[in-house]
């Protein structure tokens, strides 16, 4: 990966094509290249929508090669959702096939002149961008189709659905699977609507001729990804949990623990879990012919994404997160698989972050449009968004906003964005994360749950306010560098408890690379990257103030434990005193 392609979609004639050297850019992948590009290159200040912001994709340091499960990719900008920086990640072939390419960045820049849509198609040989208007309004899986029509599925796709057309600040990022299915999603901070706003509906990659990125140390390399496979296999979430039942495996367990936001978050437990649990997931699955393991790209050694067939044997959509069942489920009273796994595909055909979504229809529901567990009403909901109606667009720009417009105050957000699957208040390290990353509520940006919950790398109480603090610091730096390699962040579980594991991560970079790295090299990675977005927001107009939960978690106790976020503001700004 020594190049950058740049997309100039205001070029006079057209969108025109640049490929240049990495410059300063070299040595960055995934997170690390997208918060740097955009730090260095966009208007902290600027509407994220206009012309001055950037889409910048981007696989990650390991992508493309022989590493186990180092497929992801990032995508960052100037978020619309929340008004900072952003980078969403994602799964699928995408992050692979750009590596093999020779890509370490896709950056689209400038304003288009016209309200046409464009395709890029890009192959070893050339980068080709045509008009795209007959796909206006067209949906990913349709798309999928028309594309798998003229370029076969040995391809792999990014696109938009209707969401990013219309600039909502919902919007995903589709990226195909191994079965040319746009069923992975960089969901979270409306990238889509970016993508819209730059009027790119969809992007080709075809490594056709281009072979596997080789390692610069070989023997080294193969030696340390063996003994990094061994770990994940060894480890009982990577090599037992997550491939037996997925990321909802955690279903239960956070039930259990009185963590689980029911009800737009006036709950911390909900009745009927076990009935949208992972356990009852795979079952189902596995009864009607469907697999709860499968590898969203290929080389992934975990194989969590699994697939949901309906009671015939058809597929219905990949298998919904913890996160998509929760939100479209227990958040809204809904305790129906069958019925989360459509939300789930029109979600992912509409290109709409399913969190916000889930969310956003819990908040609806207090507000009265519908009751907690109308799962039609959630449809015809989802419905709006994908028609562009004027309900449809409240409720595609967030959570935030629809409670603004409907007078709630318990919107379950932070920086606008809206909260995973875990209530902060009954695992406070999760609510530190939350408050002050600087992507908004986010989970994955420092997951707590591993500590708190799992006892995976230590042991944190979750309902004590001591070590919070450390926790959520050390999970963020570290986060933030993984993020850069494109290994996928549930390798975490086996990094975090089996030191030789992690050893054997760090040394398939240094035998990618021919490096020394250290584990102190990672730490400052992820300091340098944290501390880049922090002064992009920082400019961009955040403060301290930003950097808190919603003020009815410190008033409202939640049960079953009747506790509140209680940790101090004073506590929360000294999250990134390193």
């Amino acid at each position: 990966m020594d190049k950058i392609l740049r997309i100039d979609v205001g070029a006079e004639g057209g969108p025109k094509v640049t490929v240049t050297e990495l410059g300063a850019y070299a040595g960055m992948g995934g997170r690390a290249m997208t918060s740097m590009v955009v730090g260095s290159e966009v208007p902290p200040d600027c509407h994220p929508l206009g012309p001055e912001n950037k889409l910048v994709i981007a696989p990650g340091l390991m992508s493309g090669s022989a590493a186990s499960t180092s497929g992801r990719i990032s995508v960052g900008c100037k978020s619309p959702l929340t008004g900072g920086i952003k980078e969403s990640n994602a799964g699928g072939q995408a992050g692979q096939v750009m590596a093999r390419l020779g890509y370490a960045a896709i950056i689209i820049e400038g304003e288009p002149k016209t309200d046409n849509l464009y395709k890029v198609f890009i192959n070893k040989d050339t980068v080709e961008i045509t008009p795209a208007g007959e796909f206006k309004m067209t949906t990913n899986y349709d798309l999928a189709e028309k594309m798998k029509a003229l370029h076969g599925d040995k391809v792999a796709m990014i696109s938009i659905g209707p969401a990013g057309e219309m600039k909502l600040c919902a919007a995903s990022i589709a990226v195909t699977d191994r079965e040319f299915r746009p069923s992975r999603h960089a969901g979270r901070g409306g990238v889509g609507a970016v993508m819209g706003a730059k009027g790119i509906k969809v992007i080709i990659l075809d490594d056709a001729g281009c072979g596997m990125r080789k390692p610069r140390d070989p023997e080294r390399f193969k030696a340390a990804n063996k003994s990094f496979v061994e770990g994940l296999r060894k480890h009982a979430v990577t090599g037992e949990g997550l491939p037996a039942y997925g990321t909802n495996v955690l279903t239960n367990v956070i039930n259990e623990a009185g963590a689980y936001p029911t009800y737009n978050f006036q709950k911390g437990q909900y009745a009927d879990a076990a009935k949208i649990s992972g356990e009852a997931q795979a079952e189902l699955e596995q009864k009607r012919g469907g697999n709860p393991t499968h590898g969203c790209h290929v080389g992934c050694a975990i194989r969590c994404s699994g697939i949901f067939v309906d009671k015939d044997g058809n597929y219905i959509t990949k298998q919904p997160e913890y996160e998509t069942v929760w939100a479209h489920g227990g958040n809204c009273g809904i305790c129906d698989l069958d019925a989360i796994a459509k939300l789930d595909f029109m979600d992912d055909n509409i290109g709409l972050d399913t969190i916000e979504m889930g969310v956003t229809i819990g908040v609806a529901m207090e507000a009265g449009l519908l009751k907690f567990g109308d799962a039609e009403g959630a449809e015809r909901l989802i419905e709006e968004v994908g028609k562009g109606t004027p309900l449809g667009r409240i409720l595609g720009n967030g959570a935030a906003f629809t409670a603004k417009a409907f007078g709630i105050e318990r919107a379950p957000v932070v920086k606008n964005q809206a909260m995973p699957a875990y209530d902060p208040r009954a695992i406070k390290g999760i609510g530190v994360t939350y408050a002050t990353t600087p992507m908004g509520a986010d989970h994955t940006a420092g997951y707590a749950i591993a500590t708190n919950i799992l006892k995976v790398g230590g042991d944190v109480d979750p309902l004590s306010n001591e070590g919070q603090i450390e926790l959520s610091r050390n999970l963020q730096i570290a986060t933030a560098a993984l993020d850069a390699t494109g290994y996928c962040l549930f390798i975490a579980f086996a990094i975090l408890d089996q030191q030789e594991t992690f050893n054997a991560m760090v040394d398939t970079i240094n035998g990618m690379y021919n490096l020394n790295m250290t584990g102190d090299d990672v730490v400052a990675l992820g300091k340098k990257i944290l501390s880049m977005e922090r002064e992009f927001n920082r400019k961009a107009g955040f403060t301290k103030e930003d950097d808190r939960l919603p003020r009815f978690m410190k008033r409202e106790p939640v049960g079953p434990h009747n506790v509140t976020f209680d940790i101090t503001d004073e506590a929360l700004d000294t999250v990134f005193n390193w």
